[in-house]
């Protein structure tokens, strides 16, 4: 059978898939949680579920590829954002079906595009934890604080514009000061950063992923500005984290 993954290409499956490859972090953990036994290989930061045993093929930037084609799987599994076109594309030519998910800018976006995966490709109802996922992130909380979110540094890097992780925040009270910014992941200068508190911002949002941000690494840069640690993978995993997410995440920003 022929489907069509988010970017509309052709995924031609010779029946359900068996043994999967998945190059994305978010879509092993969503994929193992619901078909439990079917991902066969996977990347080195696809850490989740904490039992997942399988063969490893590289990072999700610059994947094994020969590794990948070895395994023969039924099926890969990436991400317009996470992977590059020309590894898709020579997997391609092997004659391996490859599932391309859109990088989401929102929560529903997201949780339509698992369901239409795990739906259509594994042939499978959808499941609870997607469901609970939908009705926790259906409503924006109120705005209740302005911040400056980084995810890396050496050069600083912010989330910007039509991100998941930011909208994650929204739903949250959160607002992005950098929301409106032309570009998805911004790269100010630390000067700027800095003027976002004079003229706003209330809070510094540290994740520890994809940068592993500490209390001794990031909030030194910026004095006396309140700042939180939170998880990198309930802010920017899309999947069966997003039921935990909603918990700590509303935790972490309860005294805001």
């Amino acid at each position: 059978m022929t489907l069509f993954d988010d970017l509309g290409e052709d995924v031609p499956l010779r029946g359900t898939p068996r043994r999967v490859v998945s190059l994305v972090p978010a879509l092993t953990e969503a994929v193992e949680a619901t078909v439990p036994g079917r991902i066969a290989g996977a990347t080195d930061y696809c850490t989740h579920p904490d039992s997942l045993q399988v063969s490893r093929v590289g990072g999700s930037k610059y994947p094994k590829v020969d590794d990948v084609l070895a395994l023969r799987p039924d099926l890969v599994l990436a991400n317009s954002e996470e992977n590059r076109p020309e590894d898709v594309e020579r997997l391609r030519a092997n004659g391996v079906p490859v599932w391309v998910m859109e990088a989401p800018a929102t929560v529903p976006h997201a949780l339509a595009s698992l369901r239409r995966l795990l739906t259509q490709a594994f042939e499978v109802s959808e499941p609870d934890w997607l469901v609970t996922a939908e009705e926790l992130w259906r409503e924006a909380a109120p705005e209740r604080v302005r911040a400056v979110i980084p995810v890396w540094r050496k050069p600083w890097i912010v989330l910007g514009r039509d991100t998941f992780g930011g909208d994650v925040l929204h739903r949250l009270g959160v607002v992005n000061v950098y929301a409106d910014h032309e570009d998805r992941y911004p790269r100010p200068k630390i000067d700027e950063l800095r003027a976002r508190f004079a003229d706003g911002a209330d809070l510094l949002v540290l994740p520890d992923e994809p940068y592993l941000f500490t209390d001794i690494d990031g909030p030194e840069a910026f004095p006396d500005v309140p700042y939180v640690l939170v998880s990198g993978r309930y802010l920017t995993w899309y999947g069966p984290s997003l039921v935990d997410a909603h918990r700590e995440l509303s935790a972490a920003f309860s005294a805001w």
